[in-house]
């Protein structure tokens, strides 16, 4: 067998044809070629093979368009473009939801129980009987089109762009209600906030920043780059991340340790959990507002990045003058004690 450009964008070439011709052993065979070859394969290839597979996927069968989807997203991480992948990719994952969500309402109709595990137990006869054929491989298929969604929605510009992406969250978020069963790295990155104003109030000094956060997948993260920016910046006193604990959580690869610097707080008074999203810091007047107080008590975690092949940043646009501080200052609940 002859491996590389030659043989990958050949299988390619022939999946689509028997795709498209609707030649079922054609496209098995072309399927098979694609595996087969897939690990000889340079980043040209990839980035050529990408969009062409996205735009076929509408067009495979239920059954290997999760695989041809995760193909894809292996893809555009070997440099293929995501903006042109994910229309896609992020559309078959609408679909497999909705389907997945017909599932856990027809499982509930026909007498309940645990719901089978996609990852762990195989699709049966039995089960297809009980829910229907697309239903259940709309269920099966879940974990292979986050692993595809996700890699779509690393990218800046695909966030950016995705209209559906509030559907989609509403749809992940109603099967994982349903199933409890959590899909939380795709919950996640729906929810990435990009380009996003963010006010801080830092309650024991009453100084106040007008800061600005992209692609960051937590508010572990979200909290390490705070206090990169303000205690490494020497606007409030405590002691600094080190320059790798603040990179890891940019662009850097890896994890170090870290030791929290504050209390998330929202306007409200309520905390802000670190193991939530930024998406959780409510709207103030059009902005969304976090008080910093002291830590209750002292926790570490890795610092990083939730979404390895994420790039994350907040900016300190500026500092508050001391009468803006003060109006922002005067929407907070006070400090609990």
């Amino acid at each position: 067998m002859i491996f590389g450009r030659k043989a990958f964008l050949g299988a390619v070439g022939d999946f689509e044809s028997a795709v498209r011709a609707q030649d079922a052993d054609g496209a098995e065979r072309a399927f098979a070629q694609l595996h087969q070859t897939y690990g000889k394969a340079g980043d040209a290839e990839f980035r050529e093979a990408g969009p062409r597979l996205s735009a076929l996927l509408a067009d495979v069968p239920h059954g290997p368009r999760a695989v041809a989807a995760v193909i894809t997203g292996a893809c555009v991480e070997r440099g293929a473009d995501a903006v042109a992948c994910a229309p896609g990719v992020l559309a078959g994952a609408r679909e497999a939801f909705a389907a997945a969500e017909a599932f856990c309402e027809r499982w509930a109709e026909t007498g309940s129980g645990e719901l089978p595990d996609p990852e762990d137990d195989e699709l049966t006869d039995a089960v297809v009987e009980r829910t229907g054929f697309e239903p259940a491989i709309g269920w099966w298929t879940l974990p292979q089109w986050e692993m595809a969604g996700l890699a779509m929605l690393n990218a800046k510009a695909v966030r950016l762009t995705f209209e559906d992406r509030a559907e989609l969250l509403a749809l992940v978020d109603r099967v994982s209600e349903a199933s409890g069963h959590e899909f939380k790295c795709l919950a996640h990155a729906l929810r990435v906030l990009d380009d996003e104003p963010l006010v801080v109030l830092h309650r024991e000094t009453g100084t106040a920043y007008a800061m600005r956060m992209t692609g960051i997948g937590d508010n572990f993260q979200l909290h390490t780059l705070l206090a990169g920016a303000l205690i490494g910046g020497r606007h409030v006193p405590g002691d600094a991340p080190s320059a790798q604990e603040v990179a890891v959580c940019r662009d850097a690869e890896g994890q170090v340790p870290t030791t929290g610097a504050f209390n998330l707080v929202g306007a409200d008074g309520g905390w802000i959990w670190n193991e939530g999203t930024p998406s959780d810091i409510a709207v103030v007047d059009g902005v969304r507002l976090l008080v910093l107080d002291p830590p209750p008590y002292q926790r570490g975690w890795p610092a990083g990045r939730f979404f390895p092949g994420m790039h994350g940043d907040l900016v300190l646009e500026r500092v508050l003058g001391a009468e803006e501080a003060a109006d922002w200052f005067a929407k907070v609940a006070p400090a609990k004690g």
